[in-house]
């Protein structure tokens, strides 16, 4: 039997089989002998024993697709970062940090900007001049309206494994839960089984939508810095200067301080939106700096 596992706690863990439900399983010794440690998101084999109580034993975990650090889980098809139009107003800094470190680790990324609903269409307007090059889709939904949800990004989300990240108070939480409330979870007995006592502590879950669709919540973040990239080749990160590649007086331009830059030319003619050359600039000094210690 085939499943995924959405939630690991205390040596437990937590598989969703499609048309089933939860099972409750350990993992195999032969696992632990080849130093194998699931993690949420694995697809994993399981031998179930009893379908009743539904436990079950996991016997091998199949090869993944990728394996985050943080958060920590597998075989993640997208990601879903998510900011506020207004009520919070957008830390843009905060966002391209969260772009770059998604292609790094080459997760296809949808942004979407929440709470529609409160800007006009000039604030709307300007977060789509400053994204639209940025490599990644781009949305605008409202929870409250109900406006891009159903029709938008529920398609987006059908058949996949989703990790929605953002700061808190952009409202993840709701679009959470308005996903789910039109949803018919397949939950078995997952309800009592992960609301025992012994399982409180600060876990990392995926949430079964429906079918094979999955998302997982990460932590509210206030700052992000950027790690594991050398600060020349931050620029390949930065899908709108790629047109610009070889355009430059001199070979390996950074974008910085070189003389006759087509990057910078760019910004200059408003071909290149300032915010995000600007963004750019700051995470470019903070790898640098990262770099001398």
């Amino acid at each position: 039997m085939t499943g995924k596992i959405i939630k690991g706690i205390a040596g437990f863990y937590y598989v969703h089989v499609v048309g089933m439900g939860v099972f409750e399983c350990k993992a195999k010794g032969i696992l632990r002998n080849k130093k194998i440690k699931p993690l949420v998101g694995d697809n994993v084999e399981i031998d179930i024993l009893d379908r009743q109580e539904f436990l079950g034993n996991i016997i091998e975990v199949l090869p993944r697709k990728n394996a985050l650090i943080r958060p920590a889980v597998a075989n993640v098809d997208q990601a879903l970062v998510v900011f506020a139009v207004s009520h919070p107003n957008p830390n843009y800094n905060l966002l391209d940090r969260f772009i770059v470190m998604m292609q790094k680790q080459d997760i296809d990324t949808v942004v979407c900007f929440s709470k529609k609903d409160l800007a006009d269409d000039k604030k709307l307007q300007e977060i789509e001049d400053i994204y639209r090059k940025c490599g990644c889709r781009l949305q605008f939904i409202s929870v409250m309206s109900k406006e891009g949800i159903d029709d938008v990004l529920r398609p987006l989300l059908s058949g996949k494994t989703t990790v929605f990240a953002g700061p808190s108070g952009v409202g993840k939480s709701s679009l959470t839960n308005e996903l789910l409330s039109q949803s018919k979870m397949e939950i078995g007995s997952v309800s009592e089984k992960i609301g025992r006592g012994r399982h409180t502590t600060r876990h990392s879950e995926i949430i079964n939508i429906e079918g094979d669709t999955y998302i997982m919540d990460t932590p509210g973040f206030t700052s992000f810095y950027v790690s594991d990239i050398e600060a020349e080749y931050l620029k390949y990160y930065f899908d709108e200067f790629e047109a610009y590649e070889g355009k430059c007086r001199f070979n390996g331009c950074v974008h910085i301080n070189e003389p006759d830059c087509a990057v910078k030319q760019a910004v200059e003619e408003g071909l290149i939106s300032r915010v995000r050359y600007n963004n750019y600039i700051e995470i470019y000094n903070e790898l640098k700096e990262q770099r001398k210690y």
